[in-house]
């Protein structure tokens, strides 16, 4: 019999687990809260209880062409950086593509996953969900796979804030945070510099009388756009990567903080964090137009909050804004399973033991796996979907992982969700058979060999061979620098032609025959 999979969530890591199963046989059933597809991406003007939210004008920090699924590449003429709205899109046409949406069950709530009795012996799932109008029902499923990600849960520690009770003005989480049109001529305070506190702090200066943006470590500033106006990440390539493993920590830290420091002196702005860059657990900030707003002093940068009083912030340093008519916590997220018996996901503090980030180690069947509870210096999209493209095949019976008792479960520990982009895809891929092989390639293929090593890691390298296969990879993988160009090419721009004239090589023909003449005559 066909195995059934229970795939929690809808938006991306969803929409890549359904076509992964479909792809592998297996007969998926998504069950997705909401009225549509998009999770995180899908903006709604209110906010809804235990889903991600984002601000009307957020833009992904990661380029469509590492962003993008494996084998859809997303439509040239779309722009490097895209508005959640066109996120959406192509969301869509992918699940249009693949014909995905027949496979999801909307307006359905799950409120509970559980072990069968015989889950030592079948691995299956007793899933219970409810529907819009109430109706519960109760499934049977042979795997689950959980895409519901780590943004539903806002962190607002008001603990950590004296006084916050007495606060005059209004607070939220950055999850509630729409747009700035309110707040015009009004005082704001963001607290925290992470992706999330740096767009709003912006969005407000452009409105409001002062922003102040407060931060505890500071952090490393980086921008989407890179050397000669290119996206950052398509110049993450895999010998950078190796260059960061064979040079000592410091030396290749100092680098890449002199060359972020290039645009501004992190220092002077007083953004400069403790820790090195690449280093802690924080990754750096996306941000372009951060410094010009430090600069031109509609952000100022203030250190951690000491205390409220009625209307007034006390910072660290002594100093005090009176008046303030706004704060935004955007102190991040907790994640968390609720449907779930913590004995089979522990979470605590932000940390869970996950085999590779995927597949909970204690099990004795593994036929539940976490999809995309990662949060890369790079694009999710892809990772989930090898996530998914390894855990459907587990599922099968066609990969095998450690048993609980190997030394290599048990040097897990409760790690945190933060991951390299390359490395992690490298890793999965390699249990998967999807990998590609550098040293053949560079024998056999030379020019895609070259590309792969030398150019950016887009995820249509991960289908090239091996299980899952696309005819289509290589010719993707030779065109998309075309496909970053496309959405720029608005106008014609001829560059000024040379012109072809013989005066200068006569001047310096001229010169050399007189400096020669001289010569001759005083010798």
């Amino acid at each position: 019999m066909t195995r059934r999979v229970a795939v929690i969530g809808g938006g991306s890591s969803g929409l890549a687990s359904i076509k992964t199963c479909l792809d592998e046989g297996l007969q998926p059933v998504c069950f997705e809260s909401s009225d549509d597809i998009g999770g995180l991406w899908k903006f709604k003007e209110n906010p809804e209880a235990d889903r991600a939210s984002i601000y009307q004008s957020v833009i992904i920090n990661t380029s469509k062409e590492v962003m993008c699924f494996s084998d859809f590449p997303i439509p040239a003429h779309y722009p490097n950086y895209m508005h959640n709205s066109l996120i959406v899109d192509y969301f869509r046409m992918f699940a249009d593509r693949f014909q995905l949406t027949r496979h999801i069950r909307f307006n359905t709530k799950v409120l509970q996953v559980k072990q069968r009795s015989d889950f030592s012996r079948s691995g299956q799932w007793d899933v219970e969900t409810e529907n819009k109008d109430g109706e519960k029902e109760k499934h049977i499923f042979d795997a689950v796979m959980i895409c519901i990600g780590h943004h539903c849960h806002p962190n607002l520690p008001l603990h950590d804030f004296p006084g916050i009770d007495s606060f005059t003005g209004k607070f939220f989480h950055s999850r509630d945070y729409k747009t700035a049109d309110e707040w015009r001529h009004k005082k704001a305070v963001v607290i925290g510099i992470g992706n999330s506190g740096g767009d709003i702090a912006v969005e407000l200066s452009r409105v409001t009388k002062q922003v102040y943006l407060s931060t505890r470590r500071g952090a490393w500033i980086l921008n989407r756009v890179s050397d000669n106006g290119l996206p950052r990440d398509m110049l993450n390539t895999r010998m950078a990567i190796f260059m960061r493993h064979v040079l000592p920590f410091g030396l290749s830290c100092g680098a890449a903080e002199r060359k972020v420091s290039r645009r501004f002196d992190h220092s002077l702005y007083n953004l400069k964090p403790a820790h090195r860059y690449g280093g802690a657990d924080q990754h750096p900030t996306v941000n372009d137009e951060l410094p010009n707003r430090i600069l031109s002093g509609t952000v100022q940068v203030k250190p951690n909050i000491r205390r409220f009083q009625g209307s007034s912030v006390e910072f660290d340093d002594g100093s005090v804004v009176e008046d303030v008519d706004l704060v935004v916590f955007a102190t991040g997220y907790r994640f968390s399973f609720p449907f779930l018996a913590s004995h089979v996901v522990s979470v605590s503090e932000n940390k869970a033991s996950l085999y590779k980030y995927v597949f909970p180690p204690e099990l004795d069947r593994p036929t539940l796996a976490i999809i995309g509870l990662v949060q890369p210096l790079g694009a999710i999209m892809p990772i989930s979907e090898m996530q998914a493209r390894w855990a459907t095949r587990v599922f099968k019976g066609e990969l095998l992982l450690p048993t609980a008792s190997s030394p290599e479960i048990r040097r897990i520990q409760r790690h945190t969700i933060q991951v390299d982009y390359i490395s992690y895809m490298d890793e999965i891929a390699e249990l998967v058979g999807v990998r590609p092989s550098l040293p053949r390639l560079l024998l056999t293929d030379p020019r895609l060999g070259l590309n792969l090593m030398f150019g950016p890691c887009t995820p249509y390298q991960y289908r090239l061979r091996g299980p899952g296969k696309w005819a289509g990879a290589r010719q993707a993988i030779f065109t998309q620098w075309e496909r970053v160009a496309r959405p720029m090419q608005t106008r014609p721009c001829h560059d000024p032609k040379p012109e072809r004239s013989l005066k200068w090589l006569l001047v310096v023909a001229a010169a050399a025959v007189v400096l020669f003449i001289n010569k001759c005559l005083l010798n």
